[in-house]
């Protein structure tokens, strides 16, 4: 009896970033290996500096050579244009350029802006329907929303953990505010570095990554040196911010899932969001598992303040969202989406 053969597709970037989309791939090829799978992540490059190498990178995927697999699990745009009998699509999101970004990225649109959106949900509608995509489930409520609104398609939401090694509750108070991820604006780490004018004392935010905005940024915070900016550090490291913080800032537009939610609470690590988040917004409990708050520098600033003077606070919070997230596991993510493909992959058997 052979062991079936699944393609847990994967789309690279031009210039080899790696983030949460990386630890998807990744974390669901292993935990498909755990489910007795012969799994293997097979990647493509999706360029979307213009329009024209955006259709190139359709065409990239839709032409992929996938027969000598049993199954294929496609999760990034455009890698659900990929041709396969037995496809499953765990969407992490569309082009968010041509859906929730666009009016943000394009606020006086040209016909052709228009024309281009309009194309590209005509082709991911194609897509993502029935019959050629057996089932279609998505990483949180978010992208769920997404989908509905723009391209009429509904969905099973199937959240899934991080693969960052090292992430464990301490039991010593934190030092430090954490915000780590790009710098983009996307993310808004602007809004992080007005709300810290709010903030009294001497607690410090440190920021890791890097990006397009970071020189921005770094001019943004220059007055305050309690804001430090680290750049891109190991994962190691990143562990053990986390692990040391007192909470984690993740205030990004309309997120997707934000791993750095999920990660913090692995640590037992409060998480101050704000309500247009997106999927933080949903996963953190207002004044059980952190705070929710308005995207306003004071109010940020305020909830950064609670919890700055009341480590104790921060502490019950911590631990309560990583009580409530215990269930999000890769063995549930990789058993859900085998068994979507046939019911005997579940178990390893073709």
């Amino acid at each position: 009896m052979s062991t079936p053969r699944v393609a847990v597709l994967a789309v690279a970037s031009p210039a080899g970033e790696v983030g949460g989309a990386e630890r998807l791939f990744s974390g669901l090829a292993g935990a498909l290996r755990a489910q007795g799978l012969d799994a293997e992540v097979v990647a493509a490059v999706s360029d979307e500096a213009d329009f024209t190498r955006i259709k190139g990178s359709y065409l990239r995927f839709w032409d992929l050579d996938l027969t000598g697999f049993d199954g294929v699990i496609s999760a990034k745009a455009p890698s659900y244009l990929a041709r396969h009998p037995n496809h499953v699509c765990y969407l992490m999101h569309t082009m968010r350029v041509f859906y929730d970004m666009f009016e943000v990225e394009r606020p006086h649109p040209t016909e052709e802006d228009l024309a281009q959106r309009a194309e590209v949900h005509r082709l991911d509608a194609l897509a993502l329907r029935p019959p050629r995509i057996r089932r279609l489930f998505t990483i949180g409520e978010e992208v769920r929303q997404r989908l509905i609104a723009s391209l009429g398609l509904d969905a099973t939401v199937l959240r899934h953990p991080t693969t960052l090694a090292g992430l464990a509750p301490s039991g010593a108070p934190g030092r430090h505010l954490l915000m780590p991820g790009r710098l983009h604006r996307w993310k808004r780490v602007d809004l992080a570095i007005r709300a810290m004018r709010h903030v009294p004392g001497d607690v410090e935010l440190l920021v890791t990554g890097t990006g397009e905005d970071e020189a921005t940024l770094r001019a943004l915070a220059a007055d305050d040196p309690r804001i430090r900016f680290l750049g891109r550090v190991e994962e190691a490291e990143l562990a053990r911010l986390y692990v040391e913080a007192l909470a984690v800032l993740f205030v990004p537009l309309r997120e997707d899932l934000g791993l750095v939610t999920l990660e913090a609470y692995r640590c037992a690590r409060p998480v101050i969001t704000c309500a247009d988040s997106g999927e933080p917004a949903r996963v953190v409990r207002d004044g059980v598992t952190g705070f929710v708050t308005p995207p306003d520098p004071a109010a940020l600033g305020a909830a950064i303040g609670r919890l700055a003077a009341d480590p104790a606070l921060a502490a019950r919070l911590g631990e309560a969202g990583r009580l409530e997230t215990e269930t999000i596991t890769w063995a549930n993510v990789a058993g859900t989406l085998a068994a979507a493909l046939a019911p005997g992959f579940a178990r390893g058997v073709a």
